[in-house]
């Protein structure tokens, strides 16, 4: 399966010490390394985490096997998305595009993201990663 990954879902599992299936190709548009760093940075600015742990954290974040994607297709379809779905920032907005574009499903701890994007892409759980691609059922033939 082919997943695009957001920041909630990365830095839940880079919290949790969660290793993603090596089956899965996971993919995120290049502004998760900035949103994940600044949700690190912030953290520790309200004195939610300790400096050590938020680095520990980008290490993990870092080796994780997420294809980075930024191309010019990819920000013309979240713009569009944007504006069709009456967003003014378009940063979810490109999550939606790459799984549209590239995945099978768009794996979100936000709430509110699944729920407007529904219909639009297929959500999958943070469970979804962690375990093997289940097998396509297939009808068998009779002869």
């Amino acid at each position: 399966m082919r997943y695009v990954v957001d920041a909630s879902a990365v830095l839940h599992l880079a919290s949790a010490g969660i290793e993603i299936a090596s089956a899965h190709k996971v993919l995120a548009p290049t502004l998760l390394r900035s949103q994940t760093l600044s949700a690190l940075h912030e953290a520790v600015q309200r004195g939610e985490m300790l400096a050590d742990v938020a680095h520990d954290r980008l290490a993990r974040i870092g080796r994780m096997p997420i294809r980075l994607l930024g191309d010019a297709v990819l920000r013309r379809r979240a713009w569009d998305l944007a504006d069709r779905l009456g967003w003014g920032s378009t940063y979810d907005a490109e999550y939606v595009a790459l799984t549209q574009l590239q995945a099978d499903a768009l794996v979100t701890l936000d709430a509110t993201l699944a729920r407007s994007v529904q219909g639009i892409v297929a959500i999958a759980s943070i469970d979804a990663l962690t375990g093997a691609p289940r097998p396509t059922k297939t009808k068998a033939r009779r002869g």
